[in-house]
């Protein structure tokens, strides 16, 4: 098992396969941004496979595809058929803006993919215009009906509230993935680039007092994948609630996990630089276990936690370039 120098074990390995999206969403891509890496600086998947393949047999159990929108990267399928049947990876899941889902949901769930996060901060279509740029709530409230038809075995629903903008739609979709089986789960913005640093995110524990009177939610044990959310669920179990608060109330003590950029950069941390560029290595012919050797060396530069609150102008670069 891979252990950093603060002790944490590092079982979740979230790998970014583009940086390119087709939503600007007001607290991650800003409008006309264009300065994408260059495809050919992307890993391949033969490369991501032996990236995997190395977390996996150093005790990495999770992973989980992200971008950008994973899902305008080509034949994903088939790198998801390849990661699925790999040893040791016992978990597979994407992150997706759920735009592309009604097309790809099928093939997805063929290929071994197991979970899915899709992003939806309101059910109001203007709403959703107004945040991401583009008039698609239809489209993906298509693809979730989809992706329900096709048996994963969980979808939730990933919310940014945003004061005055769509912090009254919470309750609208509590109700609607309650009717659906989805898992509503509440993520406070982070001041990442720009946008995240003008966006005006919510302190979501200040919120919870009233959401759980409201829906009679309770403490939950449950263990939904391998991420930072604590839950809160209704007696019967109908309706369940997750909130991801790195703001609030950090959870930097237990952090699980890395991220791998589409250029093949391992970093440490969302709020700190720590990075490792592994694409030289690879391109260069690197041994199973010098690639393994460059992992732990990586894992090491892990910092005990991010400065968000401390130094919100620190992290420049957007989510989408480090990997959701």
């Amino acid at each position: 098992m891979l252990r950093d120098r603060f002790g944490r074990s590092i079982d979740y390995l979230r790998l970014s396969v583009t940086d390119r999206c087709d939503l600007r969403c007001s607290y991650c891509i800003p409008k006309g941004f264009k300065n994408f890496e260059e495809p050919a600086n992307w890993l391949g998947f033969a490369e991501i496979q032996r990236v995997v393949a190395a977390f996996a047999r150093l005790g990495t159990r999770r992973f989980r595809l992200t971008g950008g929108e994973p899902l305008l990267r080509r034949n994903l399928p088939e790198l998801i058929g390849m990661l699925a049947s790999q040893p040791g990876v016992d978990d597979l899941s994407l992150s997706t803006n759920g735009t592309q889902l009604a097309a790809q949901a099928g093939a997805l769930k063929a290929a071994g993919l197991q979970r899915l996060n899709v992003s939806l901060d309101s059910l109001r279509r203007d709403c959703v215009a107004s945040i991401s740029g583009s008039d698609s709530l239809e489209q993906v409230l298509q693809g979730l009906s989809i992706a329900r038809a096709a048996g994963f075995k969980s979808i939730k629903i990933n919310m940014v509230p945003l004061a005055g903008v769509n912090d009254h739609d919470i309750d609208a979709m509590l109700a609607y993935c309650k009717t659906h089986g989805f898992i509503l789960r509440l993520i406070e913005a982070m001041p990442m680039g720009h946008t995240g640093q003008q966006a005006d995110g919510l302190d979501l524990s200040q919120l919870l007092h009233s959401l759980s009177e409201r829906h009679g939610l309770t403490p939950s044990a449950l263990s939904l994948g391998g991420g930072p959310a604590r839950y809160w669920q209704s007696q019967d179990g109908s309706c369940t609630l997750g909130l991801i608060t790195p703001m609030s109330q950090h959870f930097c003590a237990s952090c699980n996990r890395v991220r791998l950029s589409v250029d093949g950069t391992l970093y440490m941390c969302l709020g700190q630089e720590e990075k490792l560029e592994l694409r030289p290595l690879l391109r260069a012919g690197c041994s199973d276990a010098e690639l393994e050797t460059a992992i732990r060396t990586a894992i090491e530069l892990k910092p005990e936690r991010h400065e968000f609150n401390q130094q919100p102008q620190q992290i420049m670069r957007f989510m989408s370039m480090t990997g959701g």
